[in-house]
């Protein structure tokens, strides 16, 4: 824990002439409504619209020059192909990024238009997660996941370095969760402050596979159904190092319905004129669903991303 911390911190420093600082906004309305202090981390305006960038511009920086020549592959719902794809294009990187044929065609158009090569596998998240390792592997190039990865967590982690600059009192910071590298990363970098917030993972309902893997102790297969928060769906990989960071850092985790996360995306568009996508959403609605255990008191939440087609956003919230 104390390394990554260390890693993080370093993060921070050596990736704020590339990264933006996202700003930390106070909600007026939404703090009316629920009677607590509420401040929104905008991840959504970072550059791809997604937190996303911040792990991969970390990963490509420690890169050796050998294997920034050859170039990297990843695999993406969408937004970590974007960050990847945007990293490797300013450092000159030739990236590949796999993709399930059921990702976003708007995402996977932005990874493209950021000058990267998509390969689309037809198969689950997690099998394209570990096929493209293997094809990488196959093919001598650095694979980038995009949580299972100290430097990827890093990066992620430089969120947590922010809010605590931002607004050092914070009673909770609610974060959607998939793989776990923003978590992760946010909460070790919390921990290693030593600040008394609490980390509070948000999950759909329909998604929960590490929310059961922390359950079990374990990295466990998950059932998973249909969620508008595409960015957090999908399994976890057997050896999957933010398992045992969630442990450590997660001091709660809350569920919600694909009704609440809708509402809640519908709330944040009326109180702050924000189009968020569905993961974002999940924060949101993880914060509804529990805020009368923070009256009074200050929280945040992290607005992961903002890249969804607007048909989807408009069906969502009527």
């Amino acid at each position: 824990m104390e390394d990554l911390f260390n890693r993080i911190l370093d993060a921070h420093v050596a990736l704020r002439p590339q990264v933006a600082t996202t700003p930390l906004e106070h909600s007026p309305l939404l703090s009316a409504q629920t009677g607590c202090d509420v401040w929104l981390k905008c991840e959504h305006l970072q550059h791809t619209g997604s937190f996303k960038f911040r792990g991969a511009s970390n990963k490509l920086r420690m890169l050796g020059a050998q294997a920034r020549a050859r170039g990297v592959a990843t695999v993406s719902t969408g937004n970590h192909g974007q960050g990847v794809a945007l990293a490797g294009k300013l450092a000159q990187v030739p990236v590949t990024v796999y993709a399930s044929t059921s990702a976003s065609s708007v995402k996977l158009d932005a990874i493209r238009a950021h000058g990267a090569r998509v390969v689309t596998i037809n198969a689950s998240t997690l099998e394209v997660e570990l096929e493209a390792a293997r094809r990488a592997k196959e093919e001598g190039l650095p694979f980038i996941s995009p949580y299972n990865d100290p430097d990827v967590i890093a990066g992620q982690g430089t969120i947590g370095a922010e809010l605590q600059e931002q607004h050092a009192g914070l009673a909770a910071v609610f974060a959607s969760v998939g793989g776990g590298g923003l978590i992760s990363g946010i909460g070790s970098a919390l921990r290693g402050f030593g600040v008394a917030t609490e980390v509070i993972g948000c999950w759909p309902q329909n998604a929960p596979t590490l929310a059961k893997c922390m359950e079990a102790g374990r990295v466990i297969e998950v059932e998973e159904s249909d969620t508008i928060s595409d960015g957090t769906a999908g399994g976890v990989e057997p050896d999957a190092i933010t398992l045992p960071i969630a442990l450590q850092v997660i001091d709660r985790t809350v569920l919600v319905s694909e009704s609440e996360i809708r509402e809640a995306m519908r709330r944040l568009a009326l109180s702050d004129r924000w189009m968020v996508e569905g993961a974002a959403g999940v924060a949101l609605a993880s914060f509804l669903k529990i805020a009368p255990n923070f009256q009074g008191e200050s929280v945040a939440v992290v607005l992961c991303g903002r890249n969804i087609k607007v048909d989807t956003f408009i069906e969502a919230v009527r």
